[in-house]
């Protein structure tokens, strides 16, 4: 039996890392032209260049086109951004790369890297091979710094990150349910029910067990200008949870603390992320954490209630006052189930939580995580689905 993956060309594997490198210029190109594309667009366009020969200039066109475009008007606008990424398909070849495959050419940029190992057989100019350039892999990304990625490598990102935000934290509902393992107290109609089986006599005793329910989960998102690396991905994030569940709540803050749920409460996350954007009137400002958790105590206390998770996202720099930070975060920590708190800065190996903010608030804080990767966020998932007993 033939493998499956002997079909597809040498070329057309590695001319497909390539391709992606253009990607987000062909899309950033369209924006400016009128057409709406953002990082769900992005990333068909990814998938769908695994499901042609991507050395193929007219598969790459069509396959493109067809995502990108959701209406006959942005045809023009994709073939000039088409054009000027890719090149114009009458333009003649560079003969030094005679011999790649046809429309490689315009797609597949060539590196030198040095001579492979003694008996391999590589295709050389003078002494170096030619090979073309590497695509970043998805388990790349686990572990690279969010302020690092690419609109590419975020849309890619974004499937992981619906993922890690089905994760919620749980409790026990007060509401009880038949089972077969001893629970919480006894079922005496499911007893009886059963002792008529054995002539009246309680030998299968049942139980009732108290059902598993979410935590309400609260997310807090500094947006100030030191986070602005990091705040987009993480809005990814908080979008994420929101959308997937009822019992979340987002806030952002720079100088002002501002309720995200209702924006980010929508299917799309470039609509979202749009809307949240809009209604953030110090976005990449300042910074004010402790009027911030000011106004989530006073404010907002009885939308989230008692025994939530608090996770705040933040670097901690702050201009306002420490003792007020200090003062609000006692007070959240004492109504809240679990106070978490992800740094970036805190994957640094030297980082010590000198800021005024984060030296304030970090006795109130029962977990202080890194918050600027993946990783990171499958730990925060990790804690919140089971180490918070």
């Amino acid at each position: 039996m033939s493998d499956p993956g002997a079909a597809v060309p040498a070329e057309a594997r590695r001319a497909s890392g390539a391709v992606l490198e253009r990607l987000t210029t062909l899309a950033a190109l369209m924006r400016s032209g009128g057409v709406r594309v953002g990082t769900g667009e992005i990333e068909a366009g990814a998938q769908a260049l695994t499901a042609i020969d991507p050395s193929q200039r007219g598969d790459v066109y069509l396959a493109l086109r067809a995502v990108l475009c959701s209406k006959r008007t942005d045809h023009p606008v994709f073939d000039s951004a088409f054009a000027a990424v890719f090149g114009d398909a009458g333009t003649q070849a560079d003969p030094d790369r005679a011999g790649m495959p046809p429309g490689a050419e315009l797609v597949v940029p060539r590196v030198a890297a040095p001579p492979p190992p003694e008996g391999a057989q590589p295709n050389k100019v003078g002494e170096a091979e030619i090979r073309p350039a590497a695509y970043s892999q998805i388990e790349v990304l686990h572990d690279k710094d969010f302020a690092e990625y690419t609109d590419l490598e975020r849309a890619q990102a974004r499937r992981i990150i619906m993922n890690l935000a089905q994760h919620m934290p749980m409790r026990e509902a007060r509401r009880t349910r038949a089972t077969r393992r001893r629970g919480v107290r006894p079922d005496l109609q499911a007893t009886v029910r059963a002792s008529l089986r054995h002539g009246g006599e309680p030998l299968d005793r049942r139980w009732r067990a108290h059902v598993q329910g979410p935590r309400k989960l609260v997310l807090v998102c500094d947006v100030s200008g030191s986070m602005a690396p990091y705040a987009r991905i993480l809005l990814q994030y908080l979008h994420a949870a929101v959308a997937t569940h009822r019992r979340v709540e987002a806030f952002v803050f720079g100088t002002r603390l501002t309720r995200v749920t209702h924006e980010l409460g929508i299917r799309d996350p470039d609509r979202a992320l749009d809307r949240a954007s809009a209604a953030v009137v110090d976005w990449s400002g300042g910074t004010r954490i402790g009027d911030a958790i000011s106004t989530l105590n006073r404010v907002h206390g009885r939308r989230l209630g008692r025994g939530s998770v608090i996770v705040v996202l933040s670097d901690g720099w702050d201009r306002g006052d420490p003792a007020l930070l200090a003062s609000e975060m006692a007070r959240l920590r004492r109504s809240a189930h679990r106070t978490i708190w992800l740094n970036p800065l805190k994957a640094a190996p030297d980082y010590e939580p000198l800021a005024r903010g984060m030296a304030a608030a970090l006795p109130h804080t029962d977990h202080f995580m890194a918050g600027n990767s993946l990783r990171s966020l499958a730990e925060l998932a990790q804690l919140l689905e089971g180490g918070l007993e």
